[in-house]
């Protein structure tokens, strides 16, 4: 998924939605570091594309809180 299409997914959610999408990825991205730090983790660009979804969606709850 493009970026572009990721943020405008994103903008169509409500706060709580997005809370929900940050708790998620936040999940996602204690596993990816756990996995690496087990050396078992296959595809090491997961942690930084996880970590830009993670600034993507803060950005934009901070966005919607501003308007």
């Amino acid at each position: 998924m493009k970026s572009t299409e990721y943020i405008k997914g994103l903008r169509g959610k409500n706060a709580e939605q997005l809370g929900e999408e940050l708790a998620a990825l936040h999940k996602e991205h204690f596993s990816l570091r756990m996995q690496k730090a087990a050396g078992q983790l296959g595809k090491s660009n997961l942690l930084g594309e996880v970590k830009r979804k993670i600034a993507r969606v803060n950005t934009v709850m901070r966005q919607a809180a501003k308007s």
